[in-house]
Parts: structure tokens; C-alpha cells; sequence
């Protein structure tokens, strides 16, 4: 059930009490959800401004109308030079929100890092999270504002984001993306309109394809085809916070092939740093919704070994494409010019590495890559060691690679 950048969002879920049998867990995790709730206010307000970081909230609207919230911080808590640093642009996972690169201390989460290095960040919130609400036509109770998946996220969300931070700044973009955020990332870099704005990519978990994905849970998502019953039931948004989410997730732990006493690693497989005390906190701010077709979409590339745009099934393709089959995303067409880095890790059982491999062996530049044997997929993001394991040698690359020296 948990794609590519949703481990953290059901392991909040269920791991509030990983100590009960997983029937427990699942209403254990549903009344911990009810009991704690969601925050009130915007991004900046609540995590951001507290702190003393600056921060300001802004809205770009995509050419299919969904309107959008973006967080720029310009520094951090005291403005290191009289010039602010070349733009970086952070692109969450599923289920994950802007929140996920604030979400630790400011010692220990990439968004105070990169601001408190003298980079100018901004923040990206794709559509149906709790920051990306608004549609200029449609409100979250229509079917149609549902109708998407990380094809359109790349296409259109990280078109209208990147764009806005392009035009605001005058400067090409360094991209920091982790999981759905490094899938949207690099179907993104193959339309030059957008590669044209990113001075380099940084890429935390690379997803391009998933069919060697070994997670348990996934898999018996995936086995009992949950993304096609949820379509059939009319089930458009896939939002953890409701009672159909909780029973969702109570459906895949009653079976002894999942232990969900132990969802932390039947998801993402094993996590070396993970600050379980935190819990309660996450949860203030995750789950995100998301959409099943979003869902529908990457398990179709689990299922079928492919990186490519969403399968209608033959007439529907012809009708959107003008072929039978979906369209691939053609690594080899993302500019060889392009500066790529990509952390990851031995233990994910999402982005696997037979599956990371076969991303790099497709690109036409040779990326450099940090590459830990004890890391999972939730590390990259919310260790409280990822600073001296990942983030020193993340923020050498972008200062090698897109720090003008005008700056």
C-alpha cells in the first residue's frame, strides 16, 4: 500500500502501538490519528516562524487549475552573507507533505540545513496534500479533483512550481527530491522545458522503476490488486486520517504473511535511524492524502517492470497517447549536461537496488553516488544521523554544481 515516499505515513499509521497484534495496531494508530489531529495554520506559521527561520507562504496555480502552495525561505536563522544563496527546490514523497524536510530538529532536517548553509529554499507541496487544497474549479468532495497520478505531479505541479521559483529568481534551480519526489523529478528532466530551469538534482532514494520492490506490505497490496478494488468502490482519495484508510490498512494486516507488529519493516524493510519517540509529533502533520489513481499508477510499474505514463488500458491509450501502450520516460533524454547525485541505501526495500542500478545504467551522465549499507528508505529523510551521513556530502555537490560564484 505504502509507494515510493509513503513508508513514513503508514508507519505513523500503525506503529503507535507495534507491540499489539496488527488488528490492535490498526485501531490503536486510527484513535492515536483521531486523538492528535492535524494542526491549524500554514507551513511557515507553524514550523518555520516559531523557530526564527523567515519564511513566507506563496500560491502558483497549474494549467489544470490546481492551485498550489510553495514556502520560501531565504536564510536562515541569521543571514550568513548580504546576498541570498542560488535557489534549492525540495520535492516530497507520498503521503509526505513540505512538512517532511522540517519535521526534525533544526540540527537534524535538510530544509533548516540547506537554509542555515546560505541557500535560498523553497519548498514544494504537490496537489491533494493538506498545503495544496484548491482547484479553481473543483473542491476536494469531486471526483475529477482526484484524477491524477505522479505523471501529472511531474508534468504539470512541478511545471508551475519550478517555473514560478525560475521567474521569482532570475536563477536556475538546484532540485532536491526523495522517493515520488525523485519519480516526478526525473520524468520532469526529460521535457527540456523543464530541464532547461535545473542547474543539477540531488536525489534521495531514486525511483524510476519498481519491479524488484520487496516489501511485504507492498507486495500484498499489490497481490490483492487493492489499487483496482478501490477504483471499482468509487474510491477516488486515499486519506489515512478517515475510517476507510484505517480499514484499509486493517485489511492488508489480517493476513500472516504481514507482520504488522513490526510495519516499519514490512514496508520499507529494515531503518537504521528512525526516531520512533517522535511518533505522536509526526503525527500532527502526516498522513498526506494522496490519490488511488496515484496508487494504480505505481503499482502498475511494479507489476509490469515499466517507467512510463499511465496505462488506460488499450482504448484509453489510443484516446490519450495515439498508441496502444503508454508512453515510456526515456531516461536517456534527460540532458547529459544535467549534475546528478543520488543517495541510497542497502536495507530499502523500496528503492531497491537491483532497481537503482538500472535507473543510473539508462541515464546518459554518470551520477555520483553516496551509497550506505545500513540505511532503509526513511533514513535519507529522517535519521538523526543523516546530516554527517548524507546531507555533508549532498550540500558539497550542490555547492559544486549550482553555486555561481557571484553568489
Amino acid at each position: 500500500m505504502a509507494g515510493p515516499g509513503g513508508a513514513l505515513a503508514l508507519i505513523l499509521l500503525l506503529q503507535v502501538s507495534s507491540s499489539y497484534c496488527a488488528c490492535s495496531a490498526a485501531s490503536s494508530a486510527a484513535d492515536a490519528l483521531r486523538r492528535i489531529g492535524p494542526r491549524t495554520g500554514g507551513l511557515c506559521e507553524q514550523l518555520l516562524l516559531p523557530l526564527g527561520y523567515p519564511c513566507t507562504e506563496h500560491t502558483v496555480e497549474t494549467t489544470d487549475g490546481f492551485l498550489l502552495s510553495l514556502q520560501h525561505i531565504p536564510h536562515g536563522q541569521k543571514k550568513v552573507a548580504d546576498s541570498t544563496g542560488p535557489p534549492v527546490f525540495l520535492q516530497h514523497g507520498l503521503f509526505q507533505g513540505g512538512d517532511t524536510w522540517f519535521i526534525n530538529s533544526a540540527e537534524q532536517s535538510l530544509g533548516y540545513i540547506l537554509a542555515d548553509s546560505g541557500f535560498d529554499v523553497w519548498i514544494g507541496n504537490v496537489r491533494g496534500t493538506r498545503w495544496s487544497k484548491g482547484h479553481s474549479t473543483f473542491s476536494v468532495h469531486d471526483k475529477l479533483f482526484w484524477d491524477w497520478s505522479w505523471q501529472e505531479l511531474a508534468e504539470y505541479d512541478l511545471l508551475a512550481m519550478l517555473g514560478y521559483v525560475y521567474t521569482v529568481t532570475q536563477s536556475k534551480i538546484l532540485y532536491v527530491g526523495h522517493s515520488q519526489g525523485t519519480i516526478m523529478g526525473l520524468a520532469a528532466f526529460t521535457v527540456p522545458e523543464i530541464a532547461k530551469m535545473i542547474s543539477s538534482a540531488a536525489l534521495l532514494c531514486p525511483i524510476s522503476y519498481l519491479d524488484h520492490v520487496s516489501a511485504s506490505f507492498v507486495l500484498r497490496a499489490v497481490g490483492m490488486h487493492l489499487d483496482q478494488m478501490l477504483l471499482t468502490m468509487g474510491i477516488h482519495q486515499l486519506n489515512f486520517r478517515s475510517d476507510m484508510g484505517v480499514q484499509i490498512v486493517d485489511s492488508l494486516c489480517d493476513d500472516e504473511r504481514v507482520d504488522c507488529s513490526n510495519l516499519l519493516s514490512s514496508i520499507t524493510g529494515e531503518n537504521c535511524c528512525f526516531n520512533a519517540s517522535r511518533i505522536d509529533y509526526y503525527l500532527e502533520y502526516e498522513p498526506h492524502p494522496s490519490s488511488t489513481k496515484n496508487l494504480h499508477h505505481l503499482f502498475q510499474m511494479i507489476r509490469k517492470g515499466t517507467f512510463a505514463k499511465y496505462d488506460y488500458g488499450l482504448l484509453g491509450n489510443l484516446r490519450c497517447y495515439g498508441q496502444l501502450r503508454p508512453p515510456p520516460f526515456d531516461l536517456s533524454s534527460i540532458p547529459e549536461s544535467l549534475p546528478i547525485w543520488m543517495g541510497y541505501g542497502g536495507l530499502d526495500e523500496l528503492a531497491d537496488i537491483t532497481d537503482v542500478q538500472r535507473t543510473i545504467r539508462e541515464l546518459r551522465s554518470t551520477p555520483e553516488l553516496v551509497y550506505i549499507g545500513g540505511y532503509g528508505h526513511i533514513d535519507f529523510v529522517m535519521s538523526v544521523k543523516a546530516k554527517d551521513d548524507v546531507y555533508v556530502d549532498l550540500i558539497r555537490f550542490l555547492k559544486e554544481n549550482g553555486w555561481p560564484s557571484s553568489y
